[in-house]
């Protein structure tokens, strides 16, 4: 097998995830989506939430209202993820540098010391907002995020979205996830996939963290 050096020798631009990937916001969506099912009478759980990783916002509150048995109106709905998304972004504001996942500012040290074509490939809305409170915004060349698609992961959209704005074919680009929906759009894009963690199918590598991509 390939390690990760070897298949970033092939490629042109780097895509990345967000949660789980550069910054673990995950258990703060984990608590803002649990306030809410509390109030919907479902006892919210990280089993629950484990289904919800790289799932667009509206498709996350359909998951959580049908396991609650709950029927919404579209207006509803528009209101429920609204309201997540205040408890959520109140959490997120206080987040700073430290909260970077080990690796993850090496490497985009590297790759653009190196000339390669920066990218995310999110599905979360707030990504320009974490990535200016961490201080990581400036090594992207393109950011591409639920603002910016309109189909969920495991549809490639995001990600072929994220190569035509490099400029790059996608057979050419790299994406770096940790969701197998993220996984699942990478390869239905045409592009390599480096998954973090494990039980991840369809990668062509998989590591605990990107503190092993340089090493």
């Amino acid at each position: 097998m390939k390690s990760a050096l070897d298949l970033l020798k092939e490629i042109k631009g780097v895509i990345f995830d967000l949660d789980g990937v550069l910054v673990d916001t995950a258990v703060f969506h984990f608590q803002a989506w649990k306030r809410l099912a509390q109030e919907l009478g479902f006892d919210f759980t990280e089993i629950e939430n484990e289904q919800l990783k790289g799932v667009s916002r509206i498709a996350s509150l359909e998951k959580i209202l049908n396991w609650a048995g709950v029927d919404a109106s579209e207006s509803e709905k528009i209101e429920m993820a609204e309201r997540k998304n205040r408890w959520y972004l109140d959490l997120i504001e206080q987040m700073k540098a430290d909260e970077i996942l080990p690796g993850s500012l090496e490497l985009l040290h590297w790759l653009k010391k190196n000339g390669y074509q920066v990218a995310l490939g999110s599905a979360s809305k707030n990504a320009p907002l974490i990535l200016e409170k961490t201080g990581m915004i400036s090594f992207f060349d393109v950011l591409v995020d639920g603002n910016s698609v309109s189909l969920s992961k495991p549809n490639p959209e995001v990600f072929l979205k994220a190569a035509r704005d490099l400029k790059l074919l996608p057979e050419v680009c790299l994406v770096f996830e940790d969701a197998q929906a993220g996984v699942d759009a990478a390869r239905a894009a045409g592009m390599s996939v480096i998954g973090i963690g494990s039980n991840l199918n369809g990668t062509d590598l998989s590591i605990s963290s990107l503190e092993e991509v340089l090493n």
